[in-house]
């Protein structure tokens, strides 16, 4: 019986591959030498968690030299065939139809990951308290992005996603009046709704009428009390129209409490749903993690700026390929064999899809390098038979 689930588990792993619909699209959308080597460098990336070509060429296993593969990697980061707009799009765009139905609402993340002399401006879309990553470029500055270019950031995914109510959210950094504007612009024409809510700075002025105006900090905000404000001006500057504005200042929470209240333009209509849609902005910055040191490194990459662009793409493959996995098995119920599932003083449940879906494959390498071995090992502890039966089982489930 033994032998004949690791057989069958064999033959399965041998084939162990993108999801489906992943794999149908990559490829159609390249040549088949491509996207062999793009198959092969995700799974480095999964396997290895190194970004850097160099360690990336290392691994290579492709039988040539060594300078032979580094290069082989380097042209195939500066093909134009890794577009983000006419690759990345259309894969990501498929992701979120089957994530998401037509016409419900999706949440946009902006924001921005520095290191060193990179700087990647990033917007993505809250899934299951993560997000998935959709356009991103990198500047070529230090600090932050200013209004044109993130309008240049934000267009383009306004269209891919036209057929979606849309909820665009950002921090301090996004100079919120100018950019609420033009989304408040942009709303009118829309195809659905596009709602926003930016976070701004304590020293902007609101204006309820020429003479009462006052600056966000000179609010008296009690903890836990919303201050919610319908159709008022922001900013003394003119021009900009009316926004509702939201103050909320936190409740002290075992010992923990916000350094600075939120203050947040708006034209979401409730407060209690601008706070839920803001707090979803963790989303991204739990990705930055998964893609830095809390997962594939990529701070450790010094590439030049086309192809750091596209190792990211390897990322993105990468990363949302372990989320749906991780979802996948999760909903099949064999998360347990991957992860511990809480600790005593938890609530919920200790991993992301991201992980799970990371973890697993990890589960599944070492067994198919291991799994004779791993036999013997079964022998000697024949009574646990229906226990490898099981695992037997969910390996081959999630595979």
């Amino acid at each position: 019986m033994i032998k004949r689930l690791i057989l069958r588990h064999n033959l399965l792993s041998l084939s162990m591959d993108f999801l489906p619909f992943y794999q149908d699209y990559l490829q159609s959308a390249l040549s088949k030498s491509k996207f062999l080597l793009l198959h092969i460098l995700v799974w480095l990336l999964q396997v290895h968690k190194q970004v850097r070509i160099e360690r990336l060429a290392a691994y290579l296993p492709i039988p040539i030299l060594y300078e032979s593969r580094r290069k082989k990697i380097q042209r195939f980061l500066v093909e134009p065939c890794l577009s983000l707009v006419l690759f990345w799009f259309p894969l990501i765009k498929l992701i979120v139809e089957r994530e998401f139905k037509p016409g419900s609402r999706l949440t946009l993340v902006l924001d921005r990951t520095q290191w060193k002399d990179k700087n990647v401006f990033m917007i993505s879309v809250v899934w299951r308290k993560r997000s998935l990553p959709i356009y991103w470029v990198l500047l070529e500055k230090k600090g932050s992005s200013n209004v044109k270019e993130q309008i240049a950031l934000i267009r383009p995914v306004l269209r891919l996603f036209s057929h979606y109510e849309l909820v665009v959210l950002g921090d301090r950094e996004f100079h919120g009046v100018e950019l609420s504007y033009w989304l408040k612009k942009r709303n009118r024409t829309a195809k659905n709704p596009i709602y926003f809510a930016f976070r701004e700075r304590k020293d902007v002025y609101i204006r309820r009428s020429k003479n009462n105006q006052k600056r966000f900090q000179d609010l008296n905000l009690i903890p836990g009390i919303k201050v919610f404000e319908k159709n008022i001006f922001v900013t003394k500057q003119k021009g900009f129209g009316r926004f509702n504005v939201l103050a909320y200042q936190k409740r002290k929470y075992k010992n923990h409490t916000e350094e600075e209240p939120w203050f947040i333009i708006t034209n979401l209509d409730d407060a209690s749903e601008v706070i839920k849609y803001y707090k979803m902005r963790g989303g991204i910055e739990a990705m930055f993690r998964d893609y830095k040191s809390g997962g594939y490194n990529l701070e450790g990459s010094k590439a030049s700026i086309t192809r750091l662009t596209n190792l990211i793409l390897l990322i993105a493959i990468a990363y949302t390929t372990s989320a749906l996995k991780g979802k996948s098995i999760k909903n099949q119920g064999y998360q347990k064999y991957i992860s511990r599932l809480t600790d005593p003083k938890r609530q919920v449940r200790r991993h992301s899809d991201f992980w799970v879906g990371l973890y697993g494959q990890s589960w599944i390498l070492a067994w198919d390098f291991c799994s004779f071995i791993t036999e013997e090992l079964m022998k000697l502890n024949w009574h646990k038979i229906n226990e490898y039966k099981r695992g037997l089982k969910a390996l081959i489930a999630i595979s």
